[in-house]
């Protein structure tokens, strides 16, 4: 990859990082509920999701995922009931009184789970990649330097655009008083539960 190309190809993911979807909303109401560090997890998950699928596309093992559709079906699925499941304690848990300062508790590593499983519902993934790189290399000569430097591409573009949501959100989260921080992790419960449902009824 020339200079040109690799500018371009950030240039690309990161417009297509910002552009509103569900794991933008995952990432803002993540943070949002339980604050910036969630919501870098999350994000750390949909970065992780990104790079199996742009490994897969750039390996040319187009073929091995489809053959893996079941397996992509069943981590959707677990997927979707692991958001539900999430998405039902968090408005459950704003049921509760809480403190102004007090956060509700939620693991890091559901956090992540949350980003990595909504990236790996979407198997689509990996032919809008196999789609989407040849305009800016040629995968059948891509070195394995190549693959390191769009894999870095992938992680400052993408991973940098979803921290930016995430931090906006927390901000946003600490500018508001407790009654309306209780309505917005409510929601943002619904939220979880909505995108577990998408997940598991989406062609």
């Amino acid at each position: 990859m020339n200079f040109s190309s690799i500018v371009a190809l950030f240039c690309a993911m990161t417009v297509l990082a910002a552009i509103p979807s569900i794991s933008v909303l995952a990432v803002s109401t993540r943070s949002a509920a339980f604050g910036f560090v969630h919501g870098v997890f999350t994000t750390l998950g949909i970065v992780v999701g990104d790079i199996i699928f742009i490994l897969i596309a750039i390996l040319g093992l187009s073929l091995i995922a489809e053959k893996m559709g079941n397996l992509f079906f069943l981590i959707k699925y677990l997927g979707g009931a692991y958001l539900i499941w999430l998405g039902i304690g968090l408005c459950r848990s704003k049921l509760q009184d809480v403190e102004a300062a007090e956060v509700v508790k939620s693991s890091w590593l559901s956090s992540f789970l949350t980003g990595l499983f909504i990236t790996l519902g979407d198997q689509k993934a990996t032919l809008f990649y196999l789609g989407f790189f040849p305009a800016f290399l040629d995968l059948s000569r891509i070195s394995y330097f190549d693959t390191a430097i769009v894999i870095a591409i992938a992680i400052v573009s993408v991973g940098g655009v979803k921290l930016g949501y995430a931090l906006a959100a927390d901000r946003a989260r600490l500018l508001i008083s407790s009654k309306i921080r209780k309505g917005i992790n409510i929601a943002a419960g619904c939220v979880t539960i909505a995108v577990g449902l998408f997940l598991i009824i989406k062609a």
